[in-house]
């Protein structure tokens, strides 16, 4: 088996649930995706990492991964570690929701690993309606950081591609809903 297929076995068993839920966008569904469990057992967190890893190193001049904690903690996590076994050096940084209001008061922790005007992917685990995945590019590109798109582990197709792609970012994801069902 390989790699992505067991990742969305891992993904289905852990994440996936029907019932009657309310998400962030405000918006009722029938099913919750709850990555994090996912992407913090141990074979999912190494296979997200590989994956995702590749993905990032398609795309030309990628300095470092980034993400809105605490969703793609564990993903930025990932991505830099299988990048570290690999010989390479794509560093990772978290993008806080709002600053801490005391210390350095930083909305990117990590920032130390980047150097500004650098090329950077957003990863995120779930994208819905692309509002938050675009607050994300928000805050990196004001904090000196050219995004160039989103990576994501599952689009839930609710039109945040689209959303994405028409700000000019590009967007990819692992998986899609489809892939659930």
């Amino acid at each position: 088996m390989d790699e992505k297929q067991r990742l969305l076995e891992i993904l289905k068993k852990l994440s996936y649930e029907e019932g009657e839920f309310i998400l962030k966008s405000g918006k009722k569904s029938t099913y919750y995706i709850d990555a994090r469990e996912t992407a913090l057992n141990p074979e999912g967190m190494y296979l997200i990492g590989r994956i995702m890893y590749k993905m990032v190193r398609e795309i030309p001049g990628i300095g470092a991964v980034g993400g809105v904690s605490v969703g793609a903690d564990p993903l930025v996590c990932a991505v830099a570690l299988a990048s570290y076994s690999l010989n390479d050096d794509l560093s990772g940084f978290f993008i806080r929701k709002e600053p801490k209001g005391h210390g350095k008061n930083l909305w990117i922790e990590g920032a130390k690993n980047l150097k500004k005007g650098m090329d950077v992917i957003i990863l995120e685990d779930v994208v819905t309606t692309g509002g938050s995945s675009l607050k994300a590019v928000e805050i990196t590109e004001g904090e000196g950081y050219n995004v160039k798109g989103i990576i994501a582990l599952l689009d839930r197709l609710d039109g945040g591609k689209e959303v994405i792609e028409s700000k000019g970012y590009m967007f990819k994801s692992i998986f899609d809903l489809n892939n659930l069902r």
